[in-house]
C-alpha cells in the first residue's frame, strides 16, 4: 500500500451551482482547493481526478428513472420534473447538472476503489457528502447520493463491513435509507435534534429494518445550541465504542462544516477546533479499528463559505496526509488575496478560532438532568442492546 493520501479533485465540480443567492456557492470548492494548495498540502497527497460515475454505478443506489430525469432536467433545466425533487426552490435545476454530479459521484466511487485496492490507505473528496439524495429523489442540495454510490461500490467489491460516520449538522438520512436494511452497513449520524432542522428524521428510535437491518442505524439527535464540548463528549460516547465491535474493513466519514457556530443554516455552536479533533478522532479510529486503516473522507454541508469551510477541510487534507496543519499557523497571503478576489471579503488569519475544547468522557458517568447527556443516554439504549453492547 503506497503511504501517500489521495485527494480527488477537478476543477469541473465548481460547476456543481444552483444560482446566485444559494446557499450552496461553489466558491466553497474552490476556496478550499486554493488553500490545499496555499500551504502545499497537494504536494503531500497523490491529486487524481476520478472518472464520472456512469449510468451502471449511479444504479447501484438511484433508480433508473431518476437518473433519466436528471438527465433531462440537465439538459432542458425549465422542463425538471418536481415529482423527482428537480426545480425545487432546495434544488433548482441547471444546465449540466447530472454531468457534474456525476463527476463528484465518480470522485467519491474512486476514492473508494483505491482505498480498497489498497492504493493508498486514505482519501478525501470534499467536493463529495450529498447525502440527502434518495434512491428516487434530489433533496436538500443532494442530486446524486456519492456516500452511498462509494459505499455500494465497496459491498460490490466485496466488503462485508463497512462503517460510516456522518457528523454533519444534518442528519444523513440518504445514506441510512440505502442501506436501511443491510447488516453490512453501519451508519452512525450525529445532527442537531430533528425537530429543529431538516429532514426531520434521525431520530434516537430509528435504528435500522426489522430482522437483519436492527441495529445498523445509530441516531444521535443533538440539542440546538450544542457546542464543543457536548458535541466531543457524545462523539466519543458513542462511535469508537460501536467501531470497536464492528470492526469494519472501511471507514467512511462526511465532514459537513454546518455545525460550525457561524453557519447560517443551522443551530449549533461547534468550532473549527472541535471539528478539528473529530476529524483527528475519524483518522485515529480508522488505524485503530479498520483492516489496513482503510479511511475514505467526505466534504458535506457548510454554508459560512469564506471563513469556515475552506479552513475546516483543509485541515481535513492534512490529517489525511498525515501532514497535520498547526492550527496557530497564519494563513498564507495568497490565500487571503484569492479569497478578496473572489468574494469581496476579507479572509480569515489564522487555521483556529482559538479555542482549545475538552470534554468529560462517557465512563466518568453522565447528568440524568442534562440534555445533552439525555440525548447520548437515548442513542445508546436504542442501539446499543441490539448489538450486544451495554447501553
Amino acid at each position: 500500500m503506497s503511504g501517500r493520501a489521495l485527494l480527488m479533485w477537478d476543477e469541473a465540480v465548481t460547476k456543481y451551482d444552483f444560482g446566485a443567492g444559494h446557499p450552496m456557492d461553489p466558491v466553497r470548492l474552490a476556496l478550499t482547493m486554493g488553500l490545499v494548495r496555499a500551504y502545499g498540502l497537494d504536494r503531500a497527497v497523490d491529486v487524481v481526478a476520478g472518472r464520472p460515475a456512469g449510468d451502471s454505478t449511479l444504479r447501484l443506489v438511484h433508480r433508473e428513472d431518476y437518473v433519466a430525469a436528471v438527465r433531462s432536467a440537465s439538459a432542458n433545466p425549465r422542463d425538471a420534473d418536481q415529482a423527482y425533487g428537480l426545480g425545487t426552490m432546495d434544488d433548482p435545476a441547471f444546465a449540466g447538472m447530472h454531468e457534474v454530479s456525476a463527476t463528484i459521484a465518480g470522485q467519491s466511487v474512486g476514492a473508494a476503489e483505491a482505498v480498497w485496492r489498497g492504493e493508498a490507505p486514505h482519501a478525501v473528496n470534499f467536493a463529495g457528502g450529498l447525502h440527502h439524495a434518495m434512491p428516487g429523489s434530489a433533496s436538500g442540495f443532494c442530486i446524486y447520493n456519492d456516500a452511498s454510490l462509494a459505499i455500494a461500490r465497496l459491498l460490490e467489491l466485496g466488503a462485508e463491513r463497512v462503517a460510516y460516520v456522518d457528523v454533519d449538522v444534518h442528519h444523513g438520512d440518504g445514506v441510512q435509507a440505502a442501506f436501511w436494511d443491510d447488516p453490512r452497513v453501519l451508519t452512525i449520524s450525529l445532527h442537531e435534534h430533528p425537530r429543529m432542522l431538516f429532514p426531520g428524521t434521525g431520530w434516537p428510535e430509528e435504528t435500522g429494518g426489522p430482522g437483519a437491518g436492527e441495529g445498523s442505524a445509530v441516531n444521535v439527535a443533538l440539542p440546538a445550541g450544542t457546542g464543543d464540548e457536548g458535541w466531543l463528549r457524545a462523539f466519543h460516547a458513542v462511535v469508537p465504542e460501536l467501531l470497536a465491535d464492528f470492526r469494519p474493513q472501511v471507514l467512511v466519514t462526511q465532514h459537513g462544516a454546518d455545525t460550525h457556530f457561524e453557519d447560517p443554516l443551522a443551530h449549533l455552536a461547534v468550532s473549527l477546533d472541535a471539528q478539528r479533533l473529530v476529524q483527528d478522532a475519524c483518522h485515529s479510529l480508522a488505524h485503530e479499528y479498520v483492516d489496513g486503516g482503510r479511511w475514505v473522507a467526505l466534504g458535506g454541508g457548510g454554508y459560512a463559505v469564506v471563513d469556515v469551510v475552506p479552513r475546516s477541510w483543509t485541515h481535513l487534507v492534512g490529517i489525511a496526509a498525515h501532514a497535520p496543519l498547526d492550527p496557530e499557523s497564519v494563513i498564507p497571503s495568497s490565500w487571503r488575496d484569492e479569497v478578496y478576489a473572489r468574494t469581496r471579503q476579507l479572509g480569515p488569519g489564522r487555521m483556529t478560532d482559538g479555542r482549545t475544547p475538552a470534554w468529560r468522557p462517557w465512563e466518568d458517568g453522565y447528568d440524568p438532568a442534562d440534555r445533552l447527556d439525555q440525548a447520548v443516554l437515548a442513542t445508546r439504549r436504542a442501539v446499543f442492546p441490539l448489538r450486544g453492547l451495554l447501553a
